[in-house]
């Protein structure tokens, strides 16, 4: 499902759920455009603590770096949305992210830097996940999620890490590091 910029200013005259559930897919297949209508310029993510340093960031850039870091990733990437609910500012989204890991993902320490490099498997993942949303305005202000990230990395054949995948990834680690 590709996200249009007219199809997400809709969603931010829409109900709250309709804004999450939008987010959501932005996060897959939205152009940059996207993001602008459905995140407030403040907004705040708070599973950005293993990201890169640009998503780090309020408002609709930091949304758009992190969409960019998790597609550069993963192909095909995708979300099955199960359940929503919201109650008055609070949105939240039961959903299934779906993917295949064909380039390698980096995860960043507290200070922005590598931390550990994951190469590529070209193995598929479905890890579920549950988002949670603050709205102000129409617009996701606040946004923290729990992830499945243990059953993903099984999936993935990260864990556990075989000898060889243990010495791809700090070949992985090095090259990323370089300037």
């Amino acid at each position: 499902m590709t996200i249009s910029s007219s199809a997400a200013a809709a969603a931010v005259s829409a109900d709250p759920a309709s804004v999450a559930v939008s987010s959501i897919h932005a996060m897959a297949s939205g152009d940059r455009a996207v993001f602008g209508p459905l995140y407030h310029p403040q907004a705040t993510d708070g599973e950005n603590r293993v990201q890169p340093p640009s998503s780090r960031v309020q408002g609709p850039d930091g949304f758009w770096s992190t969409a960019q870091w998790l597609r550069a990733a993963f192909e095909g990437l995708r979300y099955d949305i199960h359940h929503v609910i919201a109650d008055g500012d609070l949105v939240a989204v039961n959903a299934t992210m779906n993917g295949r890991h064909t380039a390698p993902w980096a995860v960043y320490d507290e200070a922005g830097r590598v931390d550990t490099v994951f190469p590529p498997t070209n193995k598929a993942f479905a890890m579920t996940q549950s988002h949670w949303f603050r709205m102000d305005g129409g617009q996701i202000i606040e946004h923290w999620a729990n992830r499945d990230d243990i059953g993903a990395a099984r999936q993935l054949g990260w864990v556990p890490p075989t000898p060889a995948y243990l010495l791809r990834m700090a070949a992985a680690k090095r090259r990323a590091r370089r300037p």
